[in-house]
């Protein structure tokens, strides 16, 4: 370990989405080396954290606002962490996610629990086991400030490691033509 001096405490987070966005992030392959030596991994669905943490310096937020646990958790995060990087394009604009938002949430809670359920077709009519939906599925920014984002479904290992370098630097990310991608 190198000495004394403190590493920037970094979360990832996997609101509603796919989880391609962390899937690309773990295609960093021998970079996520390099990572660990610069940063220490405080909250993250790969590793087994229960409750975000205060004091974060960098967070990376995939996924859609889709219900009231992803809203209380943009609010959390966005308390505890200096930087919040929108991470992808759910979480940039909604993407794929906002979707089911030309459906209403009755009709997708139907078609979900009724329509196409095996066993019991019975939906769920109070919010103990399940996050209750909200009307729309909506980006990030909707919901709190972010300082930055990473559009791309998902984004490319190096538009990863490239904004969490600036980050780490103090800068906030500026992508140009090098990381356009065309048709």
């Amino acid at each position: 370990m190198a000495g004394t001096e403190t590493k920037p405490r970094v979360a990832t987070v996997w609101l509603g989405g796919c989880s391609g966005c962390h899937m690309s992030f773990l295609d960093l392959d021998e970079r996520l080396l390099d990572l660990a030596d610069k940063i220490q991994l405080v909250y993250s669905p790969i590793a087994d954290v229960k409750e975000f943490p205060q004091n974060v310096d960098i967070t990376l937020v995939e996924g859609a606002v889709t219900n009231d646990e992803n809203e209380e958790m943009a609010h959390i995060i966005r308390k505890h962490s200096r930087y919040v990087l929108s991470f992808g394009d759910c979480a940039t604009t909604g993407n794929v996610t906002a979707m089911r938002n030309r459906f209403g949430t009755e009709a997708l809670i139907d078609r979900a629990y009724q329509e196409l359920a095996d066993i019991s077709n019975s939906k769920p009519n109070d919010h103990t086991l399940i996050a209750q939906l909200l009307p729309q599925a909506i980006p990030l920014h909707h919901v709190i400030r972010v300082d930055a984002f990473l559009h791309g479904c998902p984004p490319t290992p190096d538009e990863i490691w490239f904004a969490i370098n600036e980050l780490l630097n103090g800068r906030i990310p500026v992508f140009n033509t090098q990381f356009l991608r065309y048709g």
